[in-house]
């Protein structure tokens, strides 16, 4: 039995979480033991070496958390599924898979395609009565599972009118992603009467913030979108480096055969 994410799970000041992005069963198992919650994101950049511009298929983050599921059984996994990969009967039908493949709750944006991650310019939106359709598909599949909304809207009207429209069909929690003001998440707090969700992504558009700031702003869960990715980077290219310049030799860079 795979555990569910309740509204207590992230209402409660003392379950306060912070979720790490990862794309990879090894670096899911190496993460368990950190005691934390997992975000479900395969990226196209590491999957098959593209911009993370709507690359990934449904089939295969589904497949990915059932995989992720048989060697951490134990911790919430929050899925993103992007705009739900372009169809109203699709979203539903993935949000149902994930939902018997152990997923604790999924996140659905309103950007139309072709999607950008939050660091880039030019995002387009879809239109909000056809962003809440979508939205209401996914709440009726999605049973116990937590549904995170998010908007990708930059205009700060835009951004509260979407993210109450969201709350307004039954969203569970709200992600307005590549916010420039943390003072507009106390405003969408306020507003929505719904958790938060903050998207804390090294070079991205948002001012970072400590965990304690985002919690006393409203923020429940916040989402590490790059770093482990960024870390496993640096790592591999300092060894590379390492390992050259010492010769070939394994020791070079802190390892025996």
């Amino acid at each position: 039995m795979f555990p569910v994410f309740s509204h207590a799970c992230i209402t409660d000041s003392g379950a306060f979480g912070h979720q790490r992005t990862h794309a990879d069963v090894f670096s899911a198992a190496i993460r368990r033991a950190r005691r934390c919650s997992f975000r479900v994101q395969l990226r196209a950049a590491s999957h098959y070496g593209l911009p993370d511009i709507g690359f990934i298929a449904w089939p295969e983050i589904v497949d990915l958390v059932g995989r992720i599921r048989t060697v951490v059984p134990e911790r919430h996994l929050v899925v993103d599924i992007d705009d739900g990969y372009g169809d109203d009967e699709v979203a539903a039908h993935v949000t149902r898979l994930l939902k018997r493949a152990g997923a604790s709750a999924v996140v659905l944006e309103d950007q139309d395609r072709p999607c950008r991650c939050v660091r880039m310019d030019g995002k387009l939106l879809r239109d909000l009565e056809d962003s809440l359709w979508r939205l209401e598909r996914v709440l009726g599949a999605s049973g116990d599972m937590l549904v995170v909304a998010r908007t990708d809207a930059t205009a700060p009207e835009e951004i509260l009118r979407r993210c109450v429209a969201f709350a307004g069909v039954g969203a569970d929690v709200i992600l307005a992603d590549g916010l420039r003001d943390l003072d507009t998440l106390e405003e969408l707090r306020a507003a929505t009467g719904r958790p938060l969700v903050f998207n804390q992504l090294a070079g991205g558009k948002s001012p970072q913030a400590s965990l304690k700031d985002l919690g006393d702003r409203g923020v429940a869960l916040v989402f590490y979108s790059t770093a482990m990715l960024f870390a496993a980077q640096r790592a591999m290219e300092n060894s590379v480096d390492e390992l050259l310049a010492g010769g070939g030799r394994l020791d070079a860079i802190g390892r025996t055969v």
